[in-house]
């Protein structure tokens, strides 16, 4: 059992500290960087969605595909919902187009950016 003397040492211990806590939880600055905080982390995830999304298919696709994923631009730059992506399927870069919603999770292969070479090559 605690005496009452070990009593008073722990409130005299705990007092202060609760004091400061209360303080520090109750100061502006601390509401001000929560807020500040959660807005970049909102800004973060708003910005690089579509390369998430679109890496996410990419990973899936190359899995399937038995193919090494390179990476994915980020962003849809031309409005299509689709981000750029490449792999490496049997030593050769293959374009993907990667979908950036979430609801079109997935790639497919753009043969139009390797057809020309294709065509190039047999000539």
């Amino acid at each position: 059992m605690e005496t009452v003397t070990e009593q008073k040492e722990e409130t005299r211990f705990l007092e202060p500290l609760q004091t400061k806590v209360s303080n520090i939880l109750a100061s502006w600055q601390l509401k001000v960087g929560l807020v500040g905080a959660v807005l970049v982390t909102i800004a973060l995830t708003v910005f690089f969605w579509q390369h998430e999304v679109a890496a996410l298919g990419m990973r899936l696709w190359s899995r399937q595909a038995g193919a090494t994923p390179i990476e994915c631009m980020v962003k849809d730059t031309n409005g299509d919902q689709y981000v750029s992506c490449s792999a490496i399927l049997n030593d050769q870069v293959v374009p993907l187009e990667c979908g950036a919603s979430i609801f079109n999770v997935g790639c497919r292969i753009n043969y139009g950016a390797a057809a020309i070479g294709a065509r190039k090559s047999r000539d």
